[in-house]
């Protein structure tokens, strides 16, 4: 299911976007705290921000240069401001649609529609493993999240994929140690734990703490 984030202060707008959204089995949220849109950004992890101009405390502009500090994701603008001013300077900020207000439900669908379309088309995108948001694509060992991306080693690739083909679910260092030791090779216990504590240090550069947690006596798992 695609999320999409709206970050609009009008009360009846926001009740109409989300209704109209909604009804095409899109998960919205909209901003609560309008000092902490980052904030609320990431915790949703959205695949599309609907994004107005004028908004309390900082205006949309602002609000998009912090998020592409940090994404990539679509950015639509929405104003009663629609001259050629604001709409290239909504672009040129780093948004990729402006639809002006007052706001056609029918035509705001086919756009989002459009721009989930053009980029998240998975047809001839690689093939990934995905959870939470973070996308492990089993054609170069990266992973992706958030806009950032790392390179894995094979066995932490091996380790990640594991876990993330399991999620849910606890797995043990007996099942781990056999994905490392297909290559016929031998591996001792603690390249597990050395892998897994490299592994980690990764996933937490890009902002996935916790992301693998331990279980003592158990193994590993990655929650729901």
């Amino acid at each position: 299911m695609y999320k999409i984030f709206i970050a609009e202060d009008d009360k009846a707008l926001v009740q109409q976007l989300q209704k109209a959204i909604s009804a095409w089995n899109y998960e919205v949220c909209c901003v609560r705290d309008f000092r902490n849109i980052t904030s609320e950004f990431r915790e949703f992890r959205p695949h599309l921000v609907l994004l107005d101009i004028m908004l309390p405390f900082y205006n949309g502009y602002h609000w998009c240069g912090e998020l592409r500090k940090i994404s990539k994701v679509p950015i639509v603008f929405l104003s009663s401001a629609s001259d050629n001013m604001n709409i290239v300077m909504a672009m040129q900020m780093g948004g990729d649609d402006f639809i002006a207000k007052p706001v056609d439900t029918a035509v705001l669908i086919a756009k989002i529609q459009a721009i989930l379309r053009r980029t998240y088309d998975m047809t001839d995108a690689a093939p990934t493993v995905e959870h939470k948001g973070a996308a492990l694509n089993l054609n170069d060992n990266t992973l992706a999240y958030c806009g950032k991306s790392i390179e894995l080693t094979k066995n932490e690739f091996r380790i990640l994929l594991t876990l993330m083909e399991h999620k849910g679910k606890i797995v043990s260092r007996d099942t781990l140690m056999i994905k490392l030791w297909q290559d016929d090779c031998y591996v001792e216990e603690n390249t597990l734990t050395v892998n897994v504590t490299r592994l980690r240090k990764k996933l937490f550069e890009i902002g996935l703490n916790d992301f693998i947690k331990t279980k003592i006596g158990s193994g590993y798992i990655i929650e729901l």
